[in-house]
């Protein structure tokens, strides 16, 4: 007979599942586990600037979950602002935003490290059959309105 431990174990493996993903050009790669697997969790459809511009639809794995392959993690170009206290993840050859890098700035605020995983970059996702969650960034995040952090001077003609 199986203990509990052996039980809830083999519950937890038959509700999770991994998936593979990366940019479009194939130069960033993962491997995720999703616990509860990916049409069967909520997806994050946010409003803010960054979200609508970038085109995430994002999941929260841990990161003990996901796994960048093959020194993807260091290839990866990043860009921060606002706050500046997260990396948006994105590929330096295709320009595939992937995720944003959550691990530091909630750590604190909700004990986890974790990610925020753009779910098209997830190999053949099926974006219809997501269980895709609207959520209002733009006026319920702190400071919503804050432009400030880098961004293109049109006439500079300079990163600022």
């Amino acid at each position: 007979m199986a203990s509990t431990n052996q039980t809830q174990e083999q519950e937890a493996k038959k509700s999770s599942e991994t998936y593979t993903g990366g940019c479009h050009c194939g130069y960033i790669k993962y491997s995720v586990v999703l616990s509860p697997p990916l049409y069967e969790r909520e997806v994050n459809n946010c409003n803010c600037s960054v979200c609508v511009r970038l085109g995430y639809l994002l999941l929260y794995p841990e990161d003990k979950d996901l796994t960048w392959l093959n020194g993807s993690f260091e290839r990866m170009s990043r860009y921060r602002f606002n706050t500046k206290n997260k990396d948006q993840l994105f590929c330096p050859k295709c320009g595939t935003s992937l995720a944003i890098d959550f691990r530091d700035c909630l750590r604190e605020r909700l004990g986890k490290r974790f990610y925020g995983l753009s779910a098209r970059t997830i190999d053949n996702v099926q974006i219809g059959k997501l269980n895709i969650r609207d959520s209002d960034g733009l006026t319920e995040e702190k400071p919503a309105v804050d432009t400030g952090g880098t961004w293109w001077d049109e006439e500079k003609q300079e990163m600022r």
